[in-house]
């Protein structure tokens, strides 16, 4: 279009003015012819460089389109943001931060006002898993921080590190992945240590939590989080519904496995998700996990009972979401439960006692609804609930040489306020009633702050 009206101009001037034309000498007419030809060449150059720019952005989007093509606040869109998009600075736009990562970092503490011991705390008739379980310190204590640092390393990968600063003056590596960015037919693939994908809340960090610790579920079979060391594989279904389909390939030494010293994968994970939208106003995810991995333990101090053999477990999620016309800026509530069972087969080595068989299935669930009733205001419910179920022991072993295996089933029931004053920062008053031990209930308050600083991903669906 730019060459014609050039040519149309110069044409037009050519022929308006007869008498100058004809006057013209040879010299002045190549000149002219010369003018025109430099004026084509500039624009020609110039519309092949943007054509190049826009095949570039094409190719930088393609990962976004392929995932979602509705408005960001739709239900649907965010769930397939969730199974696609590229950790924080893989879903960023490529401008001046191409080559410098994003840096975020969360801040939070606790202030816990216990009415049991919390050094006496423990799941009755669960093995102990020498994670993260329990309420936590009495008094004031400094939560877990964490650094995450994320960015597009080239077209086809990004990256993302993230620690975990504890209270206690420790730092630990949460996730340190890199990911591949939109390969083609809706696979992705990611290496490196991450927040494994089965169950629903397992994924998130814990400052995206709607209660200020995990549920019982969650300690009991996890140790509060399942992380992986290995390769995950996501597909998303080329469909109007959210179908996705994934498998982990990792090392195990995460509980209820442990670190072996042996080639090859410790543990073996699949899962399917899918959801879509109800209406205008409501959307809802399910999905269905299963993960295997082994152990090789030793009984000592710090672990009294050394599982060695096959542990086993099935995980059921489901959340439903509603938004007046998708909009959850004022009012919005969440309703989200999990279903755990565990089954392990193999030996117990209990210090003091021997060794002997072991055979247990075990099982746990929470239900917890939030409702947001005005901007920035929110109210949840939570009940969690775990049964022991059955424990084989064999050999000289019996459950009075493990009191902590006799049966039971701890239970907890939580309730809990929170403001937030933006989306960087949210306060949160939580109260809880546990009955984690027989003939113990322990009346939990927690006041709890998170804070974020800097530039942080959009949290998953």
């Amino acid at each position: 279009m730019f060459k014609r009206s050039i040519l149309a101009a110069a044409l037009a001037a050519s022929f308006s003015t007869p008498v100058v034309a004809a006057s013209a000498s040879d010299k002045e007419l190549t000149a002219i012819r010369e003018q025109i030809r430099l004026m084509k060449d500039a624009y020609e150059a110039r519309l092949q460089a943007l054509e190049q720019r826009v095949k570039q952005a094409e190719a930088t989007a393609a990962t976004a389109v392929a995932s979602a093509q509705a408005a960001p606040a739709a239900p649907a869109q965010a769930l397939a943001q969730q199974a696609v998009a590229a950790p924080a600075a893989a879903a960023a736009p490529a401008a001046s931060n191409l080559f410098n990562p994003n840096i975020s970092l969360i801040l939070g503490g606790t202030m816990a006002r216990l009415s049991e011991d919390p050094q006496q705390y423990r799941l009755q008739g669960f093995r102990p898993s020498g994670g993260e379980v329990g309420p936590g310190k009495r008094g004031f204590s400094l939560g877990e921080s964490e650094l995450t640092l994320a960015a597009n390393i080239d077209p086809r990968f990004s990256g993302q590190l993230t620690f975990a600063l504890s209270g206690e003056d420790t730092v630990g590596v949460e996730e340190a992945f890199i990911q591949t960015r939109g390969l083609s037919n809706g696979l992705n693939l990611r290496a490196g240590r991450f927040l494994s994908s089965v169950g629903y809340l397992n994924g998130q960090h814990a400052h995206t939590w709607d209660f200020v610790d995990a549920p019982l579920s969650y300690q009991a079979f996890f140790g509060g989080q399942y992380k992986a060391d290995g390769v995950q594989a996501k597909w998303l279904a080329p469909t109007d519904k959210f179908i996705e389909l994934g498998m982990e390939v990792s090392s195990g030494a995460s509980f209820p496995g442990k670190e072996r010293n042996k080639n090859g994968a410790g543990a073996k994970s699949v899962f399917a998700h899918i959801g879509d939208d109800i209406g205008a106003s409501s959307s809802y995810r399910a999905g269905l996990s299963y993960l295997r991995t082994g152990a090789e333990d030793a009984s000592g101090a710090d672990n009294p009972l050394a599982f060695h053999g096959k542990s086993s477990m099935w995980i059921a999620d489901a959340i439903y979401k509603w938004a007046p016309n998708g909009n959850a800026t004022k009012t919005n509530f969440k309703l989200q439960g999990e279903y755990f069972r565990r089954k392990e087969n193999g030996s117990l080595d209990i210090a003091d006692a021997g060794v002997g068989a072991y055979r247990s299935s075990q099982s746990g669930w929470y239900l917890q609804g939030v409702y947001q009733f005005m901007p920035s205001w929110r109210a949840g419910l939570r009940y969690d609930r775990l049964a022991s179920g059955s424990r084989e022991l064999g050999g000289d072993l019996t459950l009075a040489s493990a009191p902590i295996l006799e049966a039971y089933s701890p239970s907890r029931s939580s309730v809990m306020f929170d403001y937030s004053p933006s989306e960087f920062s949210r306060l949160r008053l939580q109260l809880a009633r546990d009955k984690s031990r027989p003939g113990v209930v322990d009346n939990q308050i927690f006041l709890q702050y998170i804070m974020s600083l800097g530039t942080h991903a959009a949290h998953a669906f």
